[in-house]
């Protein structure tokens, strides 16, 4: 199985999703939440999520798909895993929030 590779920002931002979700909606709730996009990080290797290359005005090689309501970006690590580059929230300005959120 291939690699999966949850980058710092990404790492930060399902952390907010998890407390968002859990305060709002309680612990059982924001568990499925997490797990699902964690299986859904897990089906990328497999082409079950249907993925499209990250828009040319990122200005950077990737992909996104939507998991509920929220993006995905991730993209192909030069050792073959995948990297999660950041999660973001539909209404969330995705841009600003990419920029803000990308490594190097």
């Amino acid at each position: 199985m291939t690699p999966i590779r949850v980058q710092d920002a990404a790492a930060i931002r399902i952390d907010e999703i998890y407390r968002y979700t859990r305060e709002r909606w309680g612990q059982v709730r924001a568990d499925a939440y997490i797990r699902g996009l964690f299986d859904a990080f897990d089906a990328i290797a497999t082409g079950a999520v249907v993925s499209r290359a990250v828009p040319a005005e990122f200005g950077v090689d990737g992909y996104v798909f939507r998991y509920k309501r929220h993006f995905v970006y991730w993209k192909k690590l030069a050792d073959g895993a995948i990297g999660i580059v950041t999660v973001l929230h539909e209404r969330m300005h995705q841009i600003d929030r990419f920029l803000d959120d990308r490594e190097p």
